[in-house]
């Protein structure tokens, strides 16, 4: 699927993530998260960072919280 154009058929924010759907080869309506797309631009951390951290501050943290109520 890298490198593969599609049409954008809508954009929608579902299960807690901007998602982007589009028709599949079949005609099938199928989405995947708009962060895999060119829809929006690259995330500034992750352009700056150039592969050199494995998670973003925003992820750290939500794990953080993640396991704080998990504790509880």
């Amino acid at each position: 699927m890298v490198g593969e154009e599609f049409s954008l058929v809508t954009q929608r924010h579902n299960w807690g993530e901007d998602r982007v759907y589009y028709h599949d080869a079949e005609g099938r309506l199928k989405s995947l998260p708009a962060r895999w797309s060119s829809v929006f631009p690259e995330d500034p951390f992750v352009v700056i960072a150039a592969g050199r951290s494995c998670f973003r501050v925003e992820d750290l943290r939500e794990l953080s919280e993640l396991i704080g109520r998990l504790r509880r």
